[in-house]
């Protein structure tokens, strides 16, 4: 029988009854390992009961209390021996890993309404996963890319990111961190532990840099989805916030040569030259690389 790592009777709160609940831990989508987070079945109702990891508990406080449309509603919190426990509503369908049209318009409906209310947001900038705080990883990410034309593109991507409009972001949105709604037919972004005032596009470009139309690759996302997604995203956000299509594309462009540099910099960082990642992301970066720097060196002759 699962057990929980704290008595769920206060958190409950009378929304069930915890000697009747069926408990099951969930696994990771990667490797399939436990991790500690609970589905508990009572009463008819699911809800799942994880433990807040890096800023998760500060980001749901903060931003995300009266996002119940586009998050999961959370129930109650509960600290234990230095951790904190959130009890929030079960999801209840599939995630993006699959990825069809209409499920990823639902997930852009849902991440559109989270940055307008955010846009240009000062006051909690220094909440959750701040810009100060992910702007040192990045900074360290481009220290081990041992590439010469990676590393100049990359500054690129840097500058960038310090000048661009921020926003509410989720700074890991992969496509199993997207639920759809199966009961409300809506997007649902989950596993906030690292959100914050980030540069607007940070979300998105997470969420389509590793999207493959190999029907068996782990997420699959056709390239004329990722076309839709950059353009619905323009049309209903961007577009109202004064931004030019253009520069929105070239932005864009960066920070996915962001995500493709992951793998590099981890193969280079602990010695894996025979990581499979590694493998296949190196000449994807290095190809994606030298398409910007050939972008900007013309701009570069055009503004001359």
């Amino acid at each position: 029988m699962t057990t929980l790592p704290i008595d769920i009777q206060t958190i409950a709160a009378g929304r069930f009854d915890p000697a009747a609940a069926v408990i099951t831990q969930l696994r990771h989508e990667e490797d399939d390992e436990p991790y500690s987070v609970w589905r508990i079945e009572a009463g008819g109702q699911s809800f799942i009961l994880k433990e807040a990891k890096e800023y998760e508990s500060e980001v749901y406080r903060t931003f995300l209390s009266d996002a119940s449309e586009q998050v999961p509603a959370i129930y109650g919190a509960e600290t234990v021996n230095g951790k904190t426990y959130l009890l929030m509503k079960y999801i209840e369908g599939r995630d993006l890993c699959r990825c069809d049209r209409r499920s990823l318009q639902q997930a852009l409906d849902a991440l559109i309404a989270l940055q307008r209310t955010y846009w240009g947001e000062t006051e909690k900038a220094d909440a959750g996963f701040s810009f100060e705080k992910s702007r040192a990883g990045r900074k360290k990410r481009g220290t081990f890319l041992k590439d010469t034309e990676l590393e100049e593109a990359y500054e690129g991507y840097l500058a960038l990111y310090e000048r661009v409009p921020r926003t509410l972001c989720h700074d890991d949105l992969l496509p199993f961190n997207v639920r759809i709604d199966e009961r409300s037919d809506r997007g649902v972004l989950i596993d906030w532990e690292y959100g914050g005032i980030l540069p607007y596009p940070t979300s998105l470009a997470r969420l389509l840099a590793f999207g493959e139309e190999k029907e068996d690759a782990f997420f699959y996302m056709k390239d004329e989805d990722k076309a839709f997604a950059s353009e619905y995203y323009y049309e209903n956000l961007l577009k109202e916030k004064g931004i030019a299509k253009e520069e929105w594309q070239r932005t864009l462009a960066y920070f996915l040569l962001y995500e493709y540099c992951e793998w590099v910099a981890v193969g280079h960082q602990y010695e894996e030259p025979d990581n499979e990642y590694f493998i296949k992301y190196l000449p994807v970066a290095k190809a994606h690389a030298k398409r910007l720097l050939h972008i900007s060196r013309e701009m570069e002759v055009s503004a001359r």
